[in-house]
């Protein structure tokens, strides 16, 4: 299959084929008499499994050693979990982390009056002395 088919069957970029190639994600397909690089479903399966990580907030590095180990069909899976539980506990705390702000804006909006900008709860807020003294902000052009 063309770069074009393989990118529409995986909703990927023909950009992003030609990085994950150059980065060595995706092994460089053979090329056809006339130059036009020739795309397999080995290529397909591999890209959709590089994709679907991605999917999955898996950064390129983690990809790549999830890939080393799918390769080796035999080893314990051990590792492959030991990647995907981390990667979990780093979301879980970005989740947390997340959750945490959620919450702390939504008390400084809740305590907005809707007044003045001189008496304006969240500019206090967000005052490096916690609003004692309100700062002139650039008007945005």
């Amino acid at each position: 299959m063309t770069i074009g088919n393989l990118a529409a069957a995986t909703a990927t970029k023909v950009e992003t084929i030609r990085w994950y190639e150059r980065v060595g994600l995706l092994p460089a397909p053979p090329r056809t008499d006339g130059n036009y690089r020739s795309y397999g479903d080995e290529h397909l399966r591999r890209l959709s499994f590089i994709r679907r990580s991605r999917d999955l907030g898996f950064t390129v590095k983690k990809v790549r050693e999830l890939l080393a180990l799918a390769d080796q069909r035999d080893r314990s899976c051990a590792e492959v979990d030991i990647i995907a539980r981390a990667h979990l506990s780093e979301i879980e705390q970005k989740i947390s982390d997340l959750m945490r702000l959620s919450n702390e804006l939504r008390d400084v909006i809740d305590r907005c009056g809707c007044g003045s900008i001189a008496e304006c709860n969240i500019i206090g807020a967000l005052s490096p002395d916690g609003g004692t003294t309100r700062p002139k902000l650039p008007i945005a052009g």
